[in-house]
């Protein structure tokens, strides 16, 4: 079946759903341990199992556009340093100077040929080769083959490069991606315009995701901002190995019936949307006007996150009033998620490290947050590659 006749198909689900004021069902419900969100030990094995073990999208092609871009930034308690070589490939290290542990870099982007380290002046190449050694004449020569940077598994697959944050750990994005590397694929977003990045801060990394895996909040959270628009609680679940797609349905999308049925794919926009998330930390919303793609990165202890909003369009700015109208639709996006979803987030971390409750529950209308969860148990109790049916 092609894309034209997939989607089509989920429109017709989204049009019933809206008509008949019903969604996607899983058999029960699933109680999760409070301690997911609050035992650090558990956040601990989050970290060594899924985030230091599995390939994160760390940074869109388009924020590395040139050769000599790089882009550095603290990765759940790793420093590490993206970089475009002269070749064209993106390559991924610690950002850690062989010689003392300084970095090479500081947190930030801009476009270099060579990194020099701000300790002792020791250079190296966008590849990572040790080039240059300060006063060698006094330090000594030494094997520079076996002295530059760490390098870290990364592969550039559909205007995206993912990055494993343990050096020596196979990576095969395509393997990993499934279904979803062709779905992602289509939208070409090596072809998009970067608009620039947001970080805000919330509470532990899964009750800030679980926010983005279901539109059962919207009537409630969302009343002045998605609410009148989105259909509250409709939702088709889609996985492709540990991703998801969810469908989010407007109200007005049985409008479309007026269409042929042949066009329903190419109305995205103009009734319903998608949220596709790559596990375990991006969320990626392309149907406002603008594209949304946010990285959830889990903070240095268990009740805290950090997340990157990064925004990009199908082009730059024609002139100044899209200008504007992109602004615009990003600082609402950006503004709904941070003040509302995220605001309300730090609320829920303390409530659940008050006692008041040994579970939280999420019903059978929250099928997304019910996979994101078996996800996480899957990996943390051992779980490699090829992901299984859930």
């Amino acid at each position: 079946m092609g894309r034209a006749e997939t989607y089509n198909d989920l429109v017709e689900i989204m049009i019933r759903q809206v008509e008949t004021n019903t969604t996607d069902m899983g058999p029960e419900q699933l109680e999760v341990p409070v301690g997911a969100y609050t035992d650090p030990a558990i956040w601990r094995k989050e970290m060594a199992l899924i985030f230091h073990r599995l390939p994160l999208m760390l940074a869109l092609s388009i924020e590395l556009p040139k050769a000599g871009d790089y882009k550095a930034m603290e990765m759940c308690g790793k420093p590490v340093l993206i970089t475009r070589g002269k070749d064209g490939v993106a390559r991924a290290f610690l950002n850690v100077c062989s010689h003392r542990g300084a970095p090479v870099a500081e947190t930030g982007s801009g476009n270099c040929s060579r990194f020099s380290c701000p300790y002792h002046g020791w250079t190296f190449a966008s590849d990572g080769r040790l080039m240059g050694i300060a006063e060698v004449e006094k330090f000594g020569e030494l094997d520079r083959g076996a002295r530059g940077l760490t390098a870290l598994p990364c592969e550039e697959k559909a205007g995206m490069i993912f990055v494993v944050l343990t050096p020596g750990v196979p990576i095969n994005v395509e393997q990993f991606l499934g279904g979803m590397l062709d779905d992602l694929a289509y939208f070409k977003l090596e072809t998009w315009h970067y608009q620039g990045a947001r970080e805000i801060f919330g509470a532990n990394w899964k009750i800030a995701y679980d926010g983005y895996l279901e539109g059962y909040h919207f009537a409630a959270l969302h009343a002045k901002t998605l609410g009148p628009v989105f259909a509250s609680g409709a939702n088709h679940f889609e996985n492709f190995g540990p991703h998801m797609r969810i469908s989010f349905p407007e109200k007005r999308v049985p409008e479309l019936r007026a269409f042929p049925r042949e066009e329903w794919w190419a109305k995205e926009h103009d009734g319903y949307g998608f949220v596709r998330t790559l596990f375990p930390n991006i969320s990626v919303a392309l149907g406002v006007g603008v594209g949304q793609i946010a990285q959830l990165i889990p903070g240095p202890t268990a009740d805290k996150n950090r997340t990157i909003l990064n925004y990009i369009t199908p082009h730059a700015p024609r002139d100044e009033a899209e200008r504007e109208s992109f602004d615009q639709a990003i600082q609402f996006v950006g503004d709904v998620t941070n003040d509302e979803d995220y605001a309300l987030g730090s609320k829920i971390q303390k409530g659940l490290e008050s006692g008041a409750l040994e579970s939280v529950v999420f019903g059978r209308n929250e099928r997304g947050n019910q996979f994101f969860h078996r996800c996480v148990e899957y990996y943390t109790q051992g779980g490699v590659e090829p992901f299984p049916t859930l």
